[in-house]
């Protein structure tokens, strides 16, 4: 039988070319993406709760508890919204589908699928985790890891659920600096348990804790909706230049996630000054602190749809929308028109009519200043091939061919 970890083989060797920033083959893993949900108060839901663990976290030196009301019980049953991996674990393996997230650093299984292996070692030790949106508890397993059939971790520890809420997957797989783990183990909060990343640069797999992705647009007929990269950047995945580099921001809460600083400006009109935020790929929209969103709110001439909370324009200012322009490191990112727009595929999701147009530019809760002054989230990365070195402490962006599509 074809198995979906010799699939995931075939994939891996079919990338052309050689990361730049390191000696060894890439780890590259298809991503699915998951859209499943019934109406725009899931989405905004989500991402409200999303934004809350970000704010607890950043009044806290770790998370300390799992244990807290959740956002999640507020979600609908069949709400799905991300990017999922295939893993497979143990021995013989059984594949999971994990929820890819940049802002955790925890990877977990048992929801969904139940985990089952004749090879992982039960630690004992009590796991938790809480992502507001959704949550898990369980005990860390040393198991192994499979990538395809070449590329395995052996004796990684991963969390397996006893009880989970809220992630409507097989588990998450964490690709958060490291230290975003701390007081996940209840008994030892002070621990961080190794990432993903650090398990393939500590067995010899990858020389470098870097991690490239690549999201595409919603667009009709995609087979493959993404590609995850272990060990450098890959230049089958972006255009035109190498991925230019800015240092991780210093700046707290910030500087504990993938956090940079970058200005950001329309028209040749400042919207947000040069400040710290955070790049996620959970989060949906793109977040901007108050008053620069309703510096944006205003240049646009977007009118809040009471329907969904999202600003909407007439075809007109659409088609005289300048580009948002991300001003980060030495390079300056163009956000065109179509990017700054909800997929009208969509709409009806989000109750609006089929020529409706929507930005996807939305507020925080607090201005400029507060040290988390804007969020990139999915709709910011599904433009840019974007990569995340904790080794250098440094994020950087590609164009890609979806830059400067007009799928939306």
């Amino acid at each position: 039988m074809f198995s979906v970890v010799s699939l995931l083989a075939l994939l891996a060797c079919s990338v052309t070319g050689s990361p730049a920033e390191v000696r060894n083959p890439p780890v590259t893993l298809p991503m699915t993406r998951k859209l499943a949900f019934s109406n725009i108060t899931d989405l905004l839901r989500h991402d409200e709760a999303r934004l809350a663990a970000f704010t607890e976290y950043s009044t806290h030196d770790r998370r300390v508890n799992v244990h807290v009301p959740l956002t999640s019980a507020q979600l609908s049953e069949t709400y799905q919204w991300g990017y999922t991996v295939a893993v497979g674990i143990g021995f013989p393996f059984i594949t999971y589908n994990l929820i890819v997230d940049t802002a955790s650093a925890i990877t977990w299984c048992g929801t969904g699928t139940l985990y089952l292996s004749g090879s992982g070692v039960n630690t004992e030790v009590p796991v938790a985790f809480n992502y507001h949106y959704g949550s898990f508890a369980g005990t860390i397993w040393e198991d192994k890891i499979i990538f395809t059939e070449e590329i395995t971790i052996d004796g990684m520890k991963i969390g397996v659920a006893s009880t989970a809420q809220g992630i409507l997957a097989d588990g998450v797989l964490g690709i958060g600096p490291t230290a975003l783990g701390l007081g996940a183990l209840p008994n030892s909060p002070q621990e961080m348990i190794p990432t993903v990343t650090d398990y393939l640069v500590d067995q010899g797999i990858i020389i470098r804790p870097v991690v490239g992705i690549l999201f595409q647009p919603i667009v009709a007929n995609a087979v493959i909706h993404g590609q995850l990269t272990f060990g450098g950047s890959d230049p089958a995945m972006y255009i035109s230049y190498h991925p230019d580099f800015t240092e991780m921001t210093t700046t707290a809460p910030s500087s504990r996630y993938w956090g940079i600083n970058q200005r950001i400006t329309y028209a040749n009109t400042e919207i947000l000054a040069y400040t710290a935020g955070i790049v996620d790929s959970t989060c949906t929209f793109l977040y901007l602190a108050i008053d620069a969103y309703e510096r944006y709110k205003d240049a646009t001439g977007g009118i809040v749809n009471q329907a969904n909370g999202l600003l909407q324009i007439s075809p007109n200012q659409y088609h005289n929308l300048p580009s948002l322009e991300f001003h980060i490191g030495r390079r300056t990112y163009r956000f065109i028109a179509n990017a700054q727009i909800w997929p009208r595929s969509l709409n009806h999701k989000i109750n609006g009519g089929d020529n409706d147009i929507f930005l996807v530019v939305k507020s925080l809760a607090t201005p400029t200043g507060a040290g988390f002054d804007f969020i990139n989230g999915y709709v910011f990365l599904q433009r840019f091939y974007t990569v995340f070195d904790s080794g250098k402490r440094r994020v950087g962006f590609a164009e890609t061919a979806f830059t400067y599509a007009d799928s939306n």
